[in-house]
């Protein structure tokens, strides 16, 4: 089968193709599915083509975000002769391959699917399925959201718990997914209050307060802020979030001299008057700094899944922030 899977959401993507891999005989895992990044023609083709290695499915994902996103037709799009060789490679490809094209828009709002290509024209023929970001303001959409994924982690949850959650935690589906994740754990069978809400979910209040005084350079209370995060989040997780913060943060530094407050809300998918308070904030941060930080926290992710950290994990974020 033929799916082809785009849009802004990442989190809803990822998930859903990791519902096709589940499916997969994990003992071959390794030759039973098969990742490529924005291949060349030939290589798509090739891929297209691909055949199974032993009994069994096989999945095959295509990044394919280049060939609807490129500026021109001369490095990334298809020609007549090309759209005719992938029609006719996709209608005949092995029944026991499952391949999927995906088109993940980066949050940064630079790139835009382009509908008007015939690659999109032709891949919207099979199953094909638009992953939107939901608006940080739609709360009743986010909220069901929410209510619909607790429901797949065998979670109880009230219309009051699911608004309380989405207040706390914001609307970054990842994280929600994660501290509902954490929620389950510690409820075990009972239904989730607002209590264990506040005890367990790290807020933005928390988070935003511990970036804050990380980008104004106040070390000490950004390291006061940080053992407190410690007691209800890995410092991995705390780094995950952090990223996320610090992008969002950057991309509106970097806009903020072109662009107004409700252009680069609709870039980031954050609500305008945030971002005009961000603006505020970031009046007096360098640009320079906070691609700094970032980077640090990133050495600092790099050490630590990659087992070369000398220090312990909570050490390793500790000094990565006192290097800024």
């Amino acid at each position: 089968m033929i799916y082809f899977f785009y849009g802004d959401e990442e989190f809803n993507i990822s998930n859903e193709i990791k519902k096709f891999k589940s499916n997969l005989d994990q003992s071959f895992i390794e030759m039973s599915y098969k990742y490529c990044n924005n291949p060349k023609f030939p290589d798509l083709i090739a891929a297209v083509k691909s055949q199974p290695m032993m009994f069994g499915k096989m999945l095959v994902e295509i990044n394919c975000l280049s060939y609807l996103c490129g500026k021109n037709s001369q490095d990334t799009g298809l020609d007549d002769k090309q759209i005719s060789q992938l029609t006719e490679a996709l209608d005949n490809c092995n029944e026991n391959i499952d391949i999927i094209f995906v088109a993940q828009i980066p949050p940064d709002g630079q790139k835009k699917i382009d509908k008007r290509r015939k690659i999109f024209k032709t891949l919207s023929k099979y199953n094909s399925k638009e992953f939107p970001q939901i608006p940080s303001y739609k709360t009743a959409e986010l909220e069901s959201w929410i209510k619909q994924q607790a429901k797949t982690k065998d979670l109880k949850l009230s219309d009051a718990v699911a608004s309380e959650i989405l207040i706390q935690i914001g609307a970054n589906l990842r994280l929600l997914d994660s501290e509902l994740e954490k929620l389950k754990i510690f409820a075990g069978n009972n239904p989730i209050t607002k209590e264990m809400v506040n005890e367990i979910c790290v807020t933005n209040e928390d988070l935003f307060t511990f970036t804050d005084y990380l980008i104004s350079g106040n070390k000490a209370k950004a390291l006061e802020e940080y053992q407190k995060l410690l007691t209800k989040k890995h410092p991995l997780e705390i780094l995950s979030v952090l990223h996320t913060l610090l992008h969002g943060k950057i991309q509106i530094k970097a806009n903020s001299l072109k662009y107004s407050a409700d252009d680069i809300a609709k870039m980031i998918n954050m609500h305008p008057y945030r971002v005009k308070l961000e603006i505020e904030k970031l009046k007096n941060i360098s640009l320079k700094n906070l691609v700094k930080l970032k980077q640090n926290l990133t050495d600092a992710e790099y050490k630590i899944k990659s087992g070369q950290a000398n220090l312990e994990l909570d050490r390793e974020v500790e000094y990565a922030i006192l290097q800024q």
